[in-house]
C-alpha cells in the first residue's frame, strides 16, 4: 500500500507540475523540469534534512520513469485536462494526501519525534508546490489564505492518534490520505480561509 501511494503521489504532482508549466506556455523542456521537481522537490529537501542521500529519486529510476510518464500524459491529454477547470487540483490534491504520509513514515523510520515527523509530511507534501509556484512565478499556495499546509498537519495528528489505537498499518494510511484529501476538497468547495494578516 505505501509503495503504490509513493507512485500514485508522485505521478499526480508530475502532472500538477506539467500543467502548472503549459498554463505559464513553457516550451517543453521547462514543462519537464517544472513536473520533475514538483513530484521530488519536497522529498529531496526532507532526505537532505535527515541526512537520506543519496535523496530517493536518484536511487531507484523507477521515480524519473514515473515523472516522465506523467510528463507525457499530461502533455498528451492537455487538452482534455484544460477543458476539466478541476484537474490541476485535484491533481494537487492527491499528491497532498499522499506524499504527507510518505513524509511522516521517513520521519518515523529514523526514529524523530512526531512533532517533526508532522512537519516532515508537511514539507514533503507542499515543497514541491513551493518550487514549482516559484519558478512559475506565482505566490506558493501554502503563503496565501488558502488552506493547505494546515490540512497537512492535521493529517499528520490524525496518523499518530489512529496509530495509538493499534488498526491495521494499510488502514491508518487509507484513513489518513482519504481524510486530508476530503478535508482540501472541502475547503475549496465552502471556502475556508485562514484570516490575511495585514499591516496596519
Amino acid at each position: 500500500m505505501f509503495h503504490l501511494l509513493d507512485i500514485i503521489g508522485t505521478m499526480a504532482f508530475a502532472m500538477s507540475g506539467a500543467l502548472t508549466a503549459m498554463n505559464k506556455k513553457l516550451d517543453p523542456f521547462g514543462v519537464f523540469i517544472i513536473a520533475f521537481v514538483t513530484a521530488v522537490g519536497g522529498g529531496t529537501l526532507r532526505d537532505i534534512m535527515i541526512g537520506n542521500t543519496p535523496v530517493g529519486w536518484m536511487l531507484d529510476l523507477n521515480y524519473v520513469y514515473i515523472i516522465v510518464i506523467g510528463f507525457f500524459l499530461a502533455v498528451v491529454f492537455r487538452k482534455k485536462f484544460d477543458r476539466l477547470r478541476t484537474s490541476l487540483f485535484l491533481f494537487d490534491t492527491i499528491g497532498l494526501g499522499v506524499f504527507t504520509l510518505i513524509g511522516l513514515e521517513k520521519g518515523i523510520g529514523v526514529g524523530l519525534d512526531p512533532l517533526i515527523c508532522i512537519a516532515l509530511g508537511t514539507m514533503t507534501a507542499c515543497f514541491g508546490g513551493v518550487i514549482r509556484d516559484i519558478l512559475c512565478n506565482e505566490i506558493p499556495v501554502i503563503f496565501r489564505r488558502e488552506i493547505y499546509a494546515t490540512i497537512c498537519i492535521a493529517g499528520g495528528v490524525l496518523f499518530f492518534l489512529l496509530k495509538k489505537m493499534s488498526l491495521d498499518k494499510d488502514l491508518v494510511y487509507l484513513i489518513t490520505s482519504l481524510v486530508i484529501i476530503i478535508l482540501r476538497l472541502m475547503a475549496v468547495k465552502f471556502k475556508w480561509y485562514l484570516p490575511a494578516l495585514e499591516k496596519g
